[in-house]
Order: C-alpha cells, then structure tokens, then sequence
C-alpha cells in the first residue's frame, strides 16, 4: 500500500507540473493573439495547427504513447489555445 501512496503522490506532482506547463502556453497564446490583432491577421492558422499536430503525433509515436488518445488531447489543447487568442483570456 506504501508503494501506492507514494506513486499517487508523484502522479499529483506530475499533474501539478503539466497545468504550469498549460498555463504558460495559454500565456503564450495570449501574447500571439495581441500580436496577430496589431499585425490584422486572422487568429486561426490551419498550416501552423497541422504543424503542432504533426509535430506531436510524431513525439508521441517516438515516446510509445496511444497516437489516438493524444490526439484528442492535443485538439482540446489547440481549440483552448486558439479561444484564449480570440478573447484574451480563458475562461469556460
């Protein structure tokens, strides 16, 4: 049961670093989404989204992990990023 504990423990501390990690990129996001206001360019960028797609896919199979499971992750990640470029922050 010790050894369950301490698992759970570091699977706690693993969540806690990749919502920094969300929250930094969400930052990020936040940051291109004024500059492409001030430039008048349009916020989505369907070449740039295949891009992390094809990027990530890429990492994932590289590292064994289910293609089709981070995939979905990614897309929630993406459509969050792209929200917080439209409305400045993130908020639903």
């Amino acid at each position: 049961m010790e050894r369950i504990l301490a698992s759970r423990k570091r699977i706690d501390e693993i969540d806690e670093k990749i919502l920094h990690l969300l929250k930094e990129r969400i930052e990020v996001c936040r940051d291109i989404g004024v500059i492409k206001r001030q430039l008048k360019i349009p916020i989505r960028d369907s070449h740039r989204e295949g891009e992390v797609h094809t990027n990530i896919t890429r990492k994932a199979s590289e590292l064994g992990l289910n293609l089709q499971k981070v995939k979905v992750i990614y897309r929630e990640v993406v459509a969050m990023s792209t929200h917080v470029q439209k409305h400045r922050k993130f908020e639903e």
